[in-house]
This record gives structure tokens, C-alpha cells and sequence, in this order.
């Protein structure tokens, strides 16, 4: 399959999917951390009609429920931005479609997700309750149950760079995006 992973510098679903055989591309402002097929561009300038599948990673910080009260007066322009973005990803020519996305905002202004997910049901020690929003893809099951989680926010250090760990796709939920949706 041909497969673009929006709104991912990590490359840790791009890559989930070429280890599964799978041509998979990464899309993002900000260059790859990991080496790989990327692009550093706006994904708003590609041809979404050569691919099989998208999974979407959009900026969420004028979506999460953690901000969304905050932003009613304050951001709000820029949070009816962040749902716009959300509804043009889904709007995209590609026949199977993720949209990934802590709960909050696009519950109440969009729809509830499909599914919400936690890295605990893929081998991870941490919660992160996260919604995904599918097209033509069926939930995720889960791979390898963690017995006892932990609240990942609450671990993340404060530092300049928090928001990028926070945004990180957890390596036991992209092996299962790829392993289960790459069929």
C-alpha cells in the first residue's frame, strides 16, 4: 500500500508501515527525526489521490480537551482553525483514513471518535487516552496488555521541547496501525 503519515516528524508510524513492506512516506513542517522518506512541507500542497491510506496526526494543542475551555475566549480563531484543518484532512481522496487526536474539542464541534485508544494496550506502562477518528479502518485491537498504568502527562518533564514528547505515536500503537490496517 501507499501510505502517508501526516503531522509526524518522529517517523514512527512511517516507519511501522515499511517494516511491515509498505511504501510509506512522512509529512511534516518540521524535518524527520528519524531518517526515512519525508517531507518537510505544508501537507496541504499534496495529491492525496495516489494513496491507501492516511493517518493524521494533527496539532493539538487548540483541540485537546486539557485547552479547550481556555481557548473560548482567548483562541478561539485559532481553535475553529484546528477543527477546519481536521475536517479538510478528512476530506482528503484517500479511501482509508486515521485521524488521531486527544479527547476534547472535536467531540463536541465535529463527532465522538471511533475508538479511544491508551499506549497501555500495546505494551506500554502509559495512559494517554487518545481518539481515533477511522474511515474504511476497523478499531485497533489490543496487542500486548500493560497490567499496571501510569498518567504519562504527569511524567513528561517541563521542558522547551514537552509538546514534542507529548505528540510522539507510542512504537506498540504504530506496529499495530501497521500491522492491522496495513493488510
Amino acid at each position: 500500500m501507499k501510505v502517508i503519515v501526516v503531522c509526524e516528524f518522529s517517523g514512527i508510524v512511517r516507519d511501522a508501515f515499511i517494516k511491515q513492506g509498505h511504501d510509506a512516506i512522512s509529512c511534516d513542517l518540521l524535518p524527520s527525526e528519524s531518517p526515512g522518506p519525508h517531507l518537510q512541507i505544508d501537507c496541504r500542497s499534496l495529491d492525496y489521490s495516489q494513496y491507501d491510506i492516511m493517518i493524521a496526526h494533527p496539532d493539538c494543542r487548540f483541540l485537546t480537551k486539557a485547552g479547550a475551555g481556555l481557548f473560548w475566549n482567548t483562541h478561539r480563531p485559532e481553535q475553529l482553525d484546528a477543527l477546519n484543518f481536521v475536517l479538510w484532512l478528512w476530506q482528503r481522496p484517500v479511501n482509508k483514513i486515521c485521524i488521531e487526536n486527544p479527547a476534547g474539542f472535536l467531540s463536541t464541534a465535529w463527532r465522538t471518535p471511533d475508538q479511544y485508544i491508551d499506549p497501555w494496550w500495546f505494551g506500554h506502562w502509559q495512559k494517554k487516552h487518545t481518539g481515533l477518528w477511522l474511515k474504511n479502518l476497523p478499531p485497533l485491537m489490543a496487542t500486548l496488555i500493560y497490567p499496571t498504568p501510569a498518567q504519562f502527562i504527569r511524567n513528561v518533564p517541563n521542558t522547551k521541547d514537552r509538546w514534542k514528547k507529548r505528540s510522539r505515536t507510542f512504537h506498540g500503537i504504530a506496529h499495530a496501525m501497521a500491522s492491522q490496517w496495513g493488510l
